[in-house]
């Protein structure tokens, strides 16, 4: 055994090895945290695939954002939006949110077989897992073979335990205290 391969075996080059990220949880936060990772890998030259499950419409301030980066940057940046202009819930979603939500998740799939891009994030898969429009265990199945160093996200309430368990990370992000919960409604520039 060569030196080199005992020192990789001991020390392994983890800056070159992509994880499967959880940000999951009832408080705020959890979007604005992939969303900074996406700046970073950005920043990084990385490219870099965001999903946004159950997000339609143009009011958000991460899309305007985006839209005006360098084109240097933005060339490495593609945003879908796999989702109708409302949030969805188990007693309002329909076939056109199942439709659309689909479609994002055969995006997804096929950008990590293909190895397309070096971060990934699945903005509100959780959710769509665990409204069952994204069966879980095949989310599962193409998680377990992404390519080693791809880093992929999912974020959103109610995480699956199977998500949770081939997870490399998983923070819970619970509400202490909220200004929603004094009649605050959601405000442009801080939750969308």
């Amino acid at each position: 055994m060569t030196d080199n391969f005992k020192n990789k075996l001991i020390n392994p080059d983890w800056a070159k090895h992509g994880y499967i990220q959880v940000y999951t949880g009832n408080g705020k936060g959890k979007t604005t945290a992939s969303l900074g990772l996406a700046m970073r890998a950005l920043g990084r030259k990385w490219k870099v695939l965001i999903v946004m499950f159950t997000k339609g419409g143009d009011d958000y301030g991460e899309l305007k954002s985006f839209r005006n980066l360098s084109p240097e940057i933005k060339n490495n940046l593609t945003i879908i939006q796999a989702g109708l202009d409302r949030i969805i819930y188990k007693n309002n979603q329909n076939e056109a949110d199942e439709l659309e939500i689909k479609k994002g998740w055969e995006l997804v799939k096929n950008a990590i077989i293909n190895n397309e891009y070096n971060l990934i994030i699945m903005d509100e898969a959780n959710i769509v897992i665990d409204l069952d429009i994204i069966n879980v265990d095949e989310v599962v199945e193409v998680l377990k073979n992404k390519p080693e160093e791809m880093e992929v996200v999912l974020t959103g309430r109610n995480a699956n335990k199977k998500i949770v368990e081939i997870a490399h990370l998983v923070s819970e992000i619970n509400p202490i205290k909220h200004y929603w919960d004094t009649g605050v409604v959601a405000r442009k520039g801080i939750e969308y």
